[in-house]
């Protein structure tokens, strides 16, 4: 008897299919979707924060604390909630990068983790060792990923 008969009979197994190892971002790819990222998504926060909401650069630079904050924001929630609903921010799709949770590679991260990852973004840019140990780790996770149990995989 046939293969496809004894599955079709139910007197054999079917066939399982394999897991599917994604591969790590390239470093050089994070780069490059980080700096789209900072010209899709910030730029335009900041001009409108600096000559619409505040009016001047002179008004910016008097209240600066306001202005940063008035950027911030805008920009936390949406960076975060791209990362928690499509997985992606522009920069990322760009260059076939998605966002997954470490743990599981099949779900897109939780606000939490996103929000985790976020906030850990910028002291590991600014520590140096946070992004560095991309280099020697094969999975090429930097601290925010370990931090926010999140990771960055080559998205077909």
């Amino acid at each position: 008897m046939a293969r496809w008969r004894q599955i079709k009979q139910g007197k054999a197994p079917l066939p399982q299919e394999p897991k599917e190892e994604h591969k790590p971002a390239p470093i050089a790819d994070r780069l490059k979707a980080f700096l789209t990222d900072t010209f899709m998504i910030t730029m335009p926060i900041i001009y409108i924060v600096i000559y619409l909401v505040m009016g001047s650069r002179e008004e910016f630079r008097d209240h600066m604390a306001q202005g940063w904050l008035y950027i911030l924001i805008p920009h936390y929630l949406i960076v975060t909630l791209l990362w928690t609903f499509k997985g992606q921010t522009p920069g990322m799709k760009a260059y076939d990068i998605a966002i997954v949770r470490w743990f599981d590679e099949t779900k897109r991260p939780n606000f939490l983790q996103s929000s985790i990852r976020y906030f850990a973004m910028p002291i590991s840019i600014l520590s140096i060792i946070g992004v560095l140990i991309a280099f020697f780790r094969s999975d090429r996770q930097t601290l925010h990923d370990l931090v926010s149990l999140t990771k960055l995989i080559h998205a077909k």
